[in-house]
């Protein structure tokens, strides 16, 4: 089985080229956010470089989210319009998985963080169990001081791993006592890795409904809060 995966949820566009043995190819370009230009000139460069065409692809996996809406919009089309084009399935994974992928395993409590902005982030609170990635809680947006009474609350030690662990890393240090902190280059969504949890599902035969399957945002958009706002909604 051979995945070709991509994530566009954040300023980085990545996509992968998964088998069930190894990655055989990632590219990664974090520039200008233009997503809408890169992503099809990164898919085909990525697939040439491997001597593979569409046709060889198994299966698709996108990230969902949270992230930036038009970048999610972006990949998510993207995908959809290959997955139809040549009849293979696909799947949406949340870029928190992946992000927790990254640094799996991990023996105690694994906390992806990406910046929400106001002291908030978007998260999920994962555990290994019997190497299995095992979230122990909803995809979440909430405020550092939620996050940190939820940590302490589960008595280990943990590690953050995204794009808020450098923005929130002394707030963190200075209110936990077991925190440690993924290195930069692990910070950022991983096409390969998305890849690798998108064929653990292939292989059980899991696969999304293309028609129903959707960005997962968390909360509203800049334009949505500031028209509540106007209309006394909020």
């Amino acid at each position: 089985m051979i995945v070709l995966s991509v994530d566009s949820s954040s300023s980085a566009a990545t996509v992968a080229l998964v088998s069930e043995e190894s990655i055989l190819g990632e590219i990664t370009l974090n520039h200008k956010k233009q997503h809408s230009i890169l992503l099809m000139p990164m898919i085909d460069s990525l697939l040439k470089y491997n001597e593979l065409s569409l046709g060889d692809i198994d299966g698709f996996v996108i990230s969902k989210g949270p992230g930036s809406f038009t970048g999610l919009r972006i990949g998510m089309a993207t995908i959809k319009g290959l997955s139809l084009g040549s009849n293979k399935p696909c799947i949406s994974i949340s870029n928190l998985d992946g992000l927790a992928y990254n640094v799996f395993p991990f023996e105690g409590i694994i906390c992806p963080i990406m910046d929400a902005l106001r002291n908030n982030v978007y998260t999920c609170i994962y555990k290994n169990e019997e190497d299995n990635l095992k979230p122990l809680t909803e995809y979440m947006v909430i405020s550092l001081d939620e996050l940190i009474d939820i940590i302490k609350k589960q008595g280990e030690k943990v590690i953050f791993v995204g794009d808020g662990t450098e923005k929130h890393r002394d707030y963190l240090n200075s209110h936990l006592q077991n925190a440690t902190f993924a290195p930069y280059h692990l910070n950022y969504t991983r096409a390969s890795s998305l890849g690798e949890l998108g064929v653990k599902q292939f292989s059980k035969g899991i696969s999304d409904n293309i028609n129903i399957s959707a960005p997962l945002y968390l909360r509203k958009s800049q334009a949505e809060r500031e028209y509540d706002k106007k209309m006394g909604l909020e």
